[in-house]
């Protein structure tokens, strides 16, 4: 069944030109863009990026952090100020209005005739308009029929700004939605009545649509549809509503929540088995809304010539519904590289004038290009086109194209200072928040060049026809990374442990074995001693990426080898969910780390990842949790403090070891470590072992430099404690951070400290390949034999260079910390202050002390103790990185200088609503 359906997809998917009737050949040099020539296709892994630093230009493009180069076709606007999420043009062609996020601006205006940025809206000082909130939804922002009004969709409702003639924005008036008991209205874009009358909105938050007087804001009218309603297309009198989540639950289905629904779902990955675009009759607003089936994840409509065309965002395919009859008639399958199914991210089509219809592949950096004539007649396709980072928007505007890219070429915006208080220095550099966004605009080309150009994409994606070789059933003598998957490996226990929010200048800047730039080294030896002595026995990978901009999109990238787009588009408006942990629309159809691990027939154990819910005895602290862990490291007692872990999906839940901690910056993680050690002796490791050690993301009682110390002894005992036991042999362990966005880096701020610990990985080695954490996952799988997730893991390369064939079974010896543990509590653990004996002679920071704040320093103090209660840190609600980055640093930095010392570059100490740059509450969630 597998083999009919790779065949049927080669034939739709054009890989035989249907003009000619040949293959469409590829072949590669080095690392410059492919082209059609005679034979197979050839090989084009992500092996050709050799030891590119994300940021450089070489002949094939510019070199990004996702296992992707970009050098699009057309013209492109950089918008170096953060990611466009969803755009739109007004009515008379002369603007663009697309939502943004980062760099405290929400919506940006461009002036497409003279192609430069005219206008931004946001709390940012430099923003031409300014509002009270930065927050937007997924689709949008929408003008109105006469392009004198354009609505932005925010939380609770639409900032409706008046539009003057040179296309700038006026003062806003806000049109408020209100909430339906906890759910607030998530409007998603508007669309309007021929006559501009009536505005009609998915709310996305409460299931429904509603019509609205476009003058007053009054509501008129409020049509239940499916679960989280996102695109709109009206058509006559027939409104189309794309519902992202699907249909409404049936008795006795398996369901998983979000947002507060819970929806149809797969009861081993939690992800939705339903998608439906619901059909409201505006003429006659009391009849029934009827409902069409379509696949997973609608997103995206557009309506023209008889047919309404639907992006099913997680099924990888367009849906085509004829209008006349309300009925899909054909499906178009996205899914151009036939080695993998999964993870192209359809989100945005059009139609031109010319009948050419252009998809926007996300995942891919690509706009798919089909020939189209009407909804019976199937299309044909003609190729792919390359864009830039993530695009998620295409129109027409007269002769031409543009499309909106969210990532545009990555972190590359203006650099910024980060200060983590005592003990550091600030550092400047790249951040994963230094987001841009792009636009792209070009002719479309004759059908021949566009099919030409698809060699071009399918080499900037590293993707080739042979990536995921599998075993051929004969028996082979193992080695640490199969060349086939399934083969043996010498490697039977796996630990993933993933770590918080660091980027590798922040770690081993001082390392001066490496590309690394000492002065931005905040957390170096001193305060992680257990990290550089890993990385001078086993190795230093000083040319590693991680992909997302923060935890929400991190811990995706490491579990599903993605970010879905739902994550991807949601990053302006975290309400509705900001970990997908719990919520159905995270997760892709093909499953996480640890299903693949169990289908193959491995055993995997949690430890933190992934989970949503944890319970906290009542009048625990980060005190008690530390003389806890220290009582059972001198005595070898079990814990004193019960804590339970759950996670929504079944399972994960099934898995984890509940008296685990997930995220929560108030218990320590050397109480991790002994948590696991306990079971660890207990029951031996799986094959598949996954920890969430979060201290170094800071923010709990203990000050920066102390939870950052913290994490690094608790990895140099798990290290310590598995090099020293009889699994050792056949173990390997890597080290990453979920994302870097609490650090700068002089290369790129998505660059990371990783380590790969074991027997069989090079020892002492300095790497500076290429890598990326998709490389790490598939290294991961092809140890394992575990199938790739999508098309971002399928193509990976395997890091096997990482590792030899002849093992140094040589243990790891854990290094005492060199800070004290208790750094800068307001109190001291009754079991007393951390006082390591190497601390006086490394010059590392004296044990700090409580003394009397200032008196006219009270009242500030007072008010970031109450923002410090709303950030999530610590407890049953415990969220990384929900508050404002701005915010956190200075709140860091306050802090660790007795309120006495201004932030650097500043003049005064600042309550949290004056810290510039910084909002309550941040939908950026960064941290």
């Amino acid at each position: 069944m597998h083999v009919k359906r790779q065949r049927v997809a080669k034939d739709r998917l054009g890989l035989f030109d249907r003009r000619t009737g040949r293959r469409i050949r590829l072949v590669v040099a080095g690392t410059a863009a492919l082209a059609v020539a005679s034979g197979g296709i050839a090989y084009a892994s992500t092996e050709v990026f050799g030891s590119n630093l994300v940021g450089s230009t070489t002949e094939a493009g510019l070199q990004l952090a996702s296992d992707q180069v970009i050098k699009p076709i057309g013209d492109r606007l950089l918008v170096d100020n953060g990611k466009l999420l969803a755009s739109t043009v007004s009515p008379d062609g002369r603007f663009l209005a697309a939502l943004t996020n980062d760099r405290s601006i929400a919506l940006t205006i461009v002036d497409l005739q003279n192609y430069k940025v005219l206008q931004q809206a946001g709390t940012a000082a430099t923003a031409g308009a300014r509002i009270s909130s930065n927050n937007v939804g997924q689709e949008g922002p929408a003008y109105s029929p006469d392009g004198k009004t354009l609505w932005l969709p925010q939380i609770d409702g639409f900032n409706r700004f008046p539009v003057n003639a040179d296309g700038t924005l006026g003062t806003p008036t806000f049109i408020t939605i209100a909430a339906q008991g906890t759910k607030k209205a998530l409007p998603a874009q508007a669309v309007f009545s021929a006559d501009g009358k009536t505005a009609y909105a998915a709310v996305n938050g409460q299931n429904r649509v509603v019509a609205m007087d476009a003058a007053t804001g009054a509501i008129q009218q409020s049509w239940t549809v499916g679960t989280a309603p996102r695109g709109l297309a009206l058509v006559g009198n027939k409104l189309y509503v794309s519902n992202e989540g699907g249909r409404p639950a049936k008795p006795g289905e398996t369901t998983i929540n979000s947002y507060g629904t819970q929806v149809p779902a797969n009861p081993v990955t939690g992800a939705t088995t339903t998608g439906t675009v619901s059909v409201i009759d505006v003429a006659n607003p009391a009849a029934s809304v009827s409902s069409i089936d379509v696949g997973l994840h609608p997103t995206a409509l557009y309506a023209a010539r008889g047919a309404l065309f639907v992006t099913n965002t997680f099924d990888d395919q367009v849906s085509v519904i004829d209008t006349s009859k309300d009925e899909v008639v054909q499906t178009i399958a996205t899914q151009p590289w036939p080695e993998a199914e999964v993870g192209y991210a359809p989100n945005g089509v059009t139609l031109t004038e010319d009948g050419h219809l252009l998809v926007t592949l996300g995942r891919a950096n690509a706009v798919a290009v089909y020939r189209y004539k009407n909804p019976q007649e199937p299309v044909s396709y003609v190729g792919l086109l390359p864009t830039d980072y993530y695009p998620e928007e295409v129109t027409t505007v007269g002769d031409d194209v543009v499309v909106t890219n969210t990532r545009g070429i990555g972190e590359r915006g203006p650099t910024r200072t980060i200060n983590k208080g005592a003990g550091t220095t600030p550092a400047t550099g790249h951040n994963t928040h230094d987001s841009t966004g792009s636009l792209t605009r070009f002719k479309l080309p004759a059908d021949s060049v566009i099919a030409k150009s698809t060699a071009t994409v399918f080499a900037q994606n590293g993707w080739d026809k042979h990536d995921v070789k599998q075993a051929q059933g004969n028996s082979q003598h193992a080695v640490p990374v199969p060349k086939h998957l399934g083969d043996p490996s010498t490697i039977k226990h796996v630990f993933l442990l993933v770590k918080e929010n660091r980027s590798y200048d922040q770690v081993f800047g001082d390392d001066p074995r490496g590309n690394g730039d000492p002065s931005l080294a905040q957390f170096g030896e001193k305060v992680t001693p257990n990290q550089h002595a890993l990385a001078r026995q086993f190795g230093l990978y000083d040319n590693t990426y991680a992909i997302g901009t923060n935890s929400a999109e991190g811990h995706n990238w490491l579990m599903q080898a993605d970010n879905p787009e739902y994550t991807e588009s949601g990053a302006g408006l975290y309400q509705r969910s900001y970990d997908t942990e719990d919520d159905a629309l995270g997760h892709q159809r093909s499953g996480f780390l640890w299903t693949g691990a169990q289908a193959a027939g491995k055993t995997a154990r949690n430890f933190g990842e992934f989970t949503q819910f944890l319970t906290v005895p009542a009048g625990s602290s980060w005190q008690k949790f530390y003389c806890d862990a220290r009582n059972m490291e001198a005595t070898g007692q079990d814990t004193t403090i019960k804590t339970d872990t759950q996670s929504p999906i079944p399972s994960l839940n099934d898995i984890t070891l509940h008296s685990y901690p997930k995220y929560d910056t108030n218990i320590p993680d050397i109480y991790r470590y002994q948590i696991w050690k306990r079971d660890f002796e207990a029951n031996g490791p799986a094959n598949l072992n996954m920890f969430w050690l979060s201290s170094d993301h800071t923010g709990g009682a203990a000050n920066a430099v102390a939870q950052v110390a913290d994490n690094d002894l608790a990895v140099g005992k798990i290290v310590d404690t598995i090099s020293h036991s009889k699994y050792w042999k056949d173990s390997a362990i890597f080290v990453i951070e979920d994302d870097t966005q609490d650090g700068v880096d002089h290369v790129d701020g998505a660059r990371g400290p990783v380590q790969i610990i074991s027997p069989w990985a090079q020892h002492g080695t300095v790497d500076s390949h290429y890598y990326t954490q998709i490389t790490m996952i598939r290294t991961i799988e092809q140890i394992l034999g575990i199938q790739p997730m999508n098309q971002k893991d399928s193509a990976a390369t395997p890091m096997a260079a990482a590792f030899t064939k002849k093992p140094d079974y040589t243990p790891f010896n854990v290094v005492p910390n060199q800070v004290p543990l208790t750094d800068g509590l307001a109190t001291p653990p009754a079991c007393g202050n951390d006082t390591p004996a190497a601390a006086g002679a490394s010059g590392a920071p004296a044990q700090t002390t409580a003394s009397a704040v200032p008196a006219d320093m009270q009242p500030i103090v007072d008010a970031w103790t109450a923002w410090q209660k709303e950030q999530h840190l610590s407890g049953a609600n415990a969220v990384p990185d929900y508050a404002n980055p701005a915010l956190m640093n200075h709140f860091t930095w306050y802090q660790a200088h007795n309120w006495t010392t201004p932030y650097p570059g500043e003049d005064k100490i600042f309550t949290p609503a004056e810290v510039p740059g910084g909002y309550l509450p941040s939908p950026e969630s960064d941290g």
